[in-house]
């Protein structure tokens, strides 16, 4: 029975357990970092933790005799991206990585892209103004460094503890995210900037046309490089590419 390792975080890694969770040959795990409090039900064996970086991670493609290595991670989620790259190709492991499609501005858009938080924080500038952070609530650390603005700071869990700030509110909640509720969402809190990341998809896009409908500019955190690696953008795409490496391990097998 071919063993799959799903590494996830994702709706699309979600998704992608749902669709193989009805296949009895395979042997399917999803993989989670463990950093979200209650992360959603999963319809597979679920392994929570790192690996020990891409050492550890060989090791376990390894030791639990891995046959399929999907990385299905946050397009943000570099360092495991890295690792899964190179334990793949430390192990002659097939090795896709499952990546949804940018975002791309539209008429009526008003984006800056910056390379990273610090840079966001910068771009905002000494002017105080109301800040919508969609966020990891990992990465809020720069913000510290200017308390001059008004916060509104969504993420999955609680951010604890709180941020040193003097103007800040917290919301929590997990996408899909409505377009209308987004607005309605940014209108309360007289919104003027909403900084997020070009994650791609539905189910945070809501944020971004709201802020196009209110005429809000968005400060975009660019995407991080990714390695070299076979990539695919959809889950149907992910699953005709394992079917396609299931088929070529069953032919040098016989």
């Amino acid at each position: 029975m071919p063993r799959i390792l799903i590494l996830g975080g994702t709706t699309e890694a979600r998704l992608l357990a749902e669709r193989l969770a009805g296949r009895g040959e395979l042997d399917v795990t999803l993989s989670l970092a463990g950093r979200t409090a209650s992360p959603a039900r999963q319809s597979v064996p679920v392994r929570r933790g790192g690996f020990g970086g891409a050492t550890g991670l060989a090791a376990y493609l390894v030791n639990e005799r891995i046959d399929i290595l999907i990385d299905a991670t946050h397009p943000y989620a570099n360092v495991i991206s890295a690792n899964a790259a190179e334990a793949a190709g430390k192990t002659a492991v097939p090795f896709v990585a499952l990546r949804r499609p940018l975002w791309s501005a539209v008429a009526g858009d008003r984006w800056s892209e910056v390379s990273d938080v610090r840079e966001a924080v910068s771009v905002l500038g000494q002017t105080p103004r109301r800040v919508f952070v969609t966020l990891g609530r990992n990465e809020l650390a720069p913000f510290n460094d200017a308390p001059q603005h008004h916060y509104l700071i969504r993420s999955v869990d609680p951010v604890d503890p709180p941020l040193l700030l003097p103007h800040v509110s917290y919301v929590t909640g997990r996408g899909p995210f409505r377009e209308a509720d987004d607005r309605a969402l940014m209108t309360a809190h007289r919104i003027e900037v909403v900084i997020a990341k070009n994650s791609g998809g539905a189910a945070t896009y809501g944020k971004i046309a709201a802020a196009r409908t209110l005429g809000i500019a968005v400060i975009m955190v660019r995407r991080p490089p990714v390695p070299a690696a076979p990539v695919v953008e959809t889950v149907d795409a992910a699953l005709a590419w394992l079917d396609h490496a299931l088929t070529s391990a069953t032919a040098r097998d016989v």
